[in-house]
């Protein structure tokens, strides 16, 4: 996408830049190198084969009820695929895909359209299933209040084609936003549509439904400060379960956190078909110095992760959510819109 103010890279399909009024609001690192040795947080990456934590590193009952051993990569747990996930691997592309808008946001100018794919073998990070996944990314503008407003389009596919009959899969984006270009997200007002969220434990396990969270009001902008609020809670948007598709992208596009900086007034809104978001301020990020990297310390940058529940795989009346079965297509679909005053 040439003189586009995004910019990709085919390994782990990844959002290097989000360019805003001459603002890059995305951590990230300038040469793919730099991602291969230094990206622990997962800047700007495509997360798969399951985003998040899935307890104990092991699928307990699927395939007629056979349990399948993960990488504990995270504790007892297994994250965001294992110790090589979708956000390490080469994807093929960027394949250009035409001209699209974005359904449920109104007309975008421009629409320019790519994309990313890659085949994950049966077995692969313990994985059932050989999967076959893509993610189109569209770029466009509108216009809000006379302002131009930058709009990132991701619509995610996967399908199981062979080496079992089930397998698990759960998408999202991994970007990290600085709203401001100063060294941590102090001062960054935001606001999520919902305070309903996952109760965990220590290891970032669902241990009950959804419930009320304590740190911070649905639908009320907070400020986030030097330290306080810590924050990395999966939020939902849909507490009946039982009523979520594998395939969501066909869902209402609802705003799931907007965000701005009062100081470099840029804004930015998060939207998705998901049905519960990861919130996290950024406390563990920790990469070296890297020259002409946005990439610093703790809390440089918040997440907003659409994705289905924690640990879905694992909990019954949860499973439907991320279980694929062969024949179906998994699907859904995540919208940024960032602009200046």
């Amino acid at each position: 996408m040439s003189d586009a103010p995004v910019s990709f890279l085919p390994y782990g399909a990844i959002i290097q830049s989000l360019n805003v009024g001459g603002l890059n609001i995305v951590q990230g690192f300038p040469r793919q190198e730099d991602y291969e040795k230094f990206n622990f947080p997962y800047f700007g990456a495509t997360i798969g084969r399951v985003a998040n934590r899935i307890k104990g590193a092991q699928l307990d009952s699927i395939n007629g009820g056979k349990t399948y051993a993960l990488a504990k990569n995270n504790g007892p747990n297994n994250l965001h695929g294992g110790n090589v996930g979708w956000d390490k691997k080469v994807w093929n592309g960027p394949t250009p895909m035409g001209i699209r808008q974005i359904p449920g946001l109104g007309e975008i100018e421009g629409g320019e359209s790519v994309k990313f794919d890659l085949v994950s073998p049966d077995g692969e990070e313990g994985f059932p299933g050989t999967v076959e996944v893509s993610v189109v990314y569209t770029v466009g503008k509108q216009q809000q209040d006379g302002k131009e407003v930058i709009v990132l389009g991701m619509e995610y596919e996967a399908e199981l084609v062979g080496g079992a009959e089930e397998t698990v899969v759960n998408l999202t984006n991994h970007s990290y936003f600085n709203l401001s270009g100063a060294p941590t997200i102090e001062g960054t007002v935001v606001t999520l549509c919902t305070n309903t969220h996952l109760p965990l434990d220590d290891g970032g396990i669902p241990i009950a439904g959804p419930a009320p969270f304590p740190k911070v009001e649905g639908n009320t902008p907070f400020v986030l400060g030097a330290v306080d609020p810590d924050i990395d809670d999966c939020f939902v948007v849909n507490t009946d379960s039982k009523t979520i598709p594998i395939d969501t992208r066909n869902e209402k596009l609802v705003k799931l956190v907007e965000a701005h900086h009062p100081d470099s007034k840029v804004h930015l809104e998060v939207y998705s078909t998901e049905p519960a978001f990861q919130f996290y301020t950024g406390k563990y990020i920790d990469v070296p110095e890297v020259p002409g990297a946005l990439a610093r310390g703790k809390r440089s940058g918040f997440c907003v992760e659409p994705s289905r529940y924690v640990n879905a795989i694992n909990v019954e009346e949860w499973k439907n959510q991320v279980l694929l079965k062969k024949g179906e297509k998994y699907g859904s679909r995540i919208v940024y819109r960032a602009w200046r005053e």
